[in-house]
């Protein structure tokens, strides 16, 4: 059950909008898609003048938090999963972005934006697998 009193809307609606506002900049300025799995498997392959948008992307997103926190306290972080579900989840996560050609946020903030057909189908792939593991995982561990 969703605790509707607990949820900051506002700040989903902002977060939201800022990563909306971070893509757009990237493909008009870069004319690259913010794909995390794309932006991060670059960095592993890297080519010619193609690594320094890559750096500066993923320190934005692991320095964001400290930002964050000058203004608000940072939410309690609590995980209830294993390390063992934590690994092999990471590890499908990883085969599907690449299965896919992508993650949810270059098929579903970047590629819906577009009108991509593919990226349609992809997100559609990602909830569907999404709402299934979370059906199984309650089902079988009741």
């Amino acid at each position: 059950m969703i605790d509707w009193s607990e949820v900051a809307l506002i700040n989903a609606l902002l977060g939201g909008m800022l990563i909306g506002v971070a893509a757009s900049i990237l493909i008009l300025f870069n004319g690259k898609i913010a794909g995390i799995s794309g932006i991060v498997g670059g960095l592993l392959r890297p080519k010619k003048n193609d690594v320094g948008w890559r750096v500066m992307f993923v320190l934005g997103l692991l320095f964001s938090p400290i930002l964050y926190s000058v203004f608000r306290p940072l939410p309690a972080i609590r995980i209830e999963a294993n390390i063992t579900m934590i690994i092999i989840a990471g590890i499908l996560v990883g085969i599907g972005t690449r299965y896919a050609s992508g993650c949810t946020s270059g098929h579903g903030v970047c590629g819906i934006a577009r009108l991509s057909p593919r990226s349609f189908l992809a997100t559609i792939s990602f909830i569907f697998a999404g709402v299934l593991t979370v059906f199984l995982v309650r089902l079988f561990s009741q």
